[in-house]
């Protein structure tokens, strides 16, 4: 779910900025499931851009705070999110911590990385939400932690209906600082796509897992 809707839309505007969206419908990607896809999300390239990264850490401690009250730690989901969410953490002045996909196999073997006790509240933040597997995968980890998860934040989600289930089933509370509706909307009143490239957008987003060019 978006919050702000101004927030979305500027988010969106500035994700296109600075191509950390792409939108290729003539020329699709291929993503690591299989998926063809007219559209590619980078958002670890807003930390190249101080005051695009700024701008995302306020309006995602703002939100943290409005959304689940001030946690006693931000824990970011590796790779994507570790930078983004060290960021809101140090904003809000509070504790970070990350989440690997699965244990190290050597060491420690740890999957979460920094300090973390038993019954502390934790909201987890995200760089980006597809099917939201790997990031529920990362609250399951902090759960049998002993973590108290709150919710989790991200800055882009395909809004994919699946990935809405797979919150849903497990109880997590999701919201994002913009959605594939805010970018199109955005992209298509800015001119920064055509209208045969809009209809191929929203041709995809009907049925990504099925969609050919």
């Amino acid at each position: 779910m978006v919050l702000d809707k101004n927030t979305a839309k500027k988010t969106a505007e500035l994700l296109l900025q600075i191509n950390a969206i792409k939108l290729k419908p003539e020329n699709p990607f291929s993503w690591a499931s299989g998926w063809k896809s007219p559209i590619y999300c980078d958002n670890r390239i807003i930390l190249s851009y101080p005051v695009i990264r700024n701008f995302i850490r306020e309006e995602m401690a703002k939100q943290v705070e409005t959304l689940y009250g001030k946690p006693d730690i931000i824990a970011g989901v590796a790779t994507g999110a570790i930078g983004i969410g060290a960021l809101v953490a140090d904003f809000l002045g509070l504790p970070f911590i990350y989440v690997r996909p699965e244990p190290k196999a050597h060491g420690r073997k740890n999957q979460i990385e920094g300090q973390l006790e038993p019954n502390q509240t934790v909201v987890v933040i995200e760089d980006l939400i597809s099917t939201g597997k790997s990031s529920l995968n990362a609250v399951d980890a902090l759960k049998e932690s002993g973590a108290n998860v709150k919710g989790m934040l991200a800055i882009f989600t395909y809004g994919f209906d699946v990935a809405q289930t797979n919150f849903e089933e497990r109880n997590v509370s999701l919201n994002t600082l913009s959605d594939y509706d805010h970018l199109i909307e955005q992209a298509s009143e800015t001119h920064f796509i055509k209208e045969d490239q809009l209809n191929t957008l929203l041709e995809w987003r009907k049925n990504p897992s099925k969609w050919e060019q």
